[in-house]
């Protein structure tokens, strides 16, 4: 089955005098970012600095950050700017790619479960509306479970920058998932163990937006939450990413060399377990 995906219609749309996209793109006007971004003054999303040599300091903002926002970004996080940038230019790397290249890395059509590979969400919504953005998806640990099938050879640069990625981006969870479980009364350990040890699946997911000639009309992703125990999220500084905070949905400020942290369904489970046992 071939499919249709969103950079292959932004191009034609790209060479069209015609200011608009295709319906299956357009958002009901309650989901219309033009219209429910919120204009007015707002508290901006926690910042911390998780080099802090005060552990406890550092224990009490994630702990706060978590319940109040949900969602935080770390700064002097230890992952050197370079292979931040090597991950990032690897990614649009390939998304540049001939679409036949591209599809090489396609995720398989049939079959249930979990799927990696390169993709476009087919699913609409129950409004019958589509989201305006293509993936890259796979495992980057642990290494028994990569699947080099769905790795791009081109660029040449994609294994080295992901593997890079990996080792130190792991660092970085072990630290949250330390002040996550010292936030909550528990050892250091728990939360760790609890996702899996070493053994923790560690997925990336490399999101392509291509420039929408309406983008107050569409979105590249609908309102969620991440199923995941916690997202790591390296941002650009193309504006887009929004929050969702007290019934307001607001802009996600960039900040550079800045990680946003997401926490995500397995945990909100988890601490309203611990709550319910209190």
């Amino acid at each position: 089955m071939e499919v249709e995906r969103v950079q292959a219609v932004a191009s034609l749309l790209s060479h069209s005098t015609q200011d608009t996209i295709p319906a299956e793109f357009i958002r009901p006007e309650k989901e219309q970012p033009a219209i429910t971004t919120f204009r007015g003054p707002v508290p901006e999303i926690p910042t911390i600095d998780i080099s802090d040599p005060d552990e406890e300091n550092i224990v009490r903002s994630v702990a706060k950050a978590s319940k109040e926002w949900g969602i935080f970004q770390v700064v002097n996080h230890g992952i050197p700017t370079d292979v931040i940038s090597n991950l990032q230019a690897a990614g649009r790397h390939f998304f540049e790619l001939p679409q036949e290249e591209k599809e090489v890395y396609a995720k398989p059509t049939s079959g249930e479960g979990f799927k990696e590979g390169y993709g476009t969400l087919l699913q609409k919504d129950i409004e019958g509306k589509k989201s305006w953005g293509d993936h890259l998806f796979h495992r980057i640990w642990p290494p028994s479970k990569l699947n080099y099938q769905f790795w791009p050879k081109n660029p040449p640069s994609y294994r080295e920058a992901n593997e890079m990625y990996a080792k130190y981006v792991r660092e970085v969870a072990d630290k949250l998932f330390k002040s996550l479980s010292l936030g909550l009364g528990l050892e250091g350990h728990v939360m760790k163990e609890g996702a899996g040890g070493e053994e923790i699946a560690y997925m990336m997911k490399i999101n392509y937006y291509p420039p929408c000639p309406r983008p107050d009309l569409a979105l590249g992703v609908v309102a969620h939450t991440d199923f995941s125990s916690i997202t790591i999220l390296v941002p650009n500084d193309v504006p887009g990413l929004q929050v969702l905070k007290d019934e307001r949905w607001i802009d996600a400020k960039y900040i550079p060399n800045a990680l946003i942290i997401h926490i995500g369904d397995q945990i909100e489970v988890w601490l309203l377990i611990i709550s319910s046992n209190d």
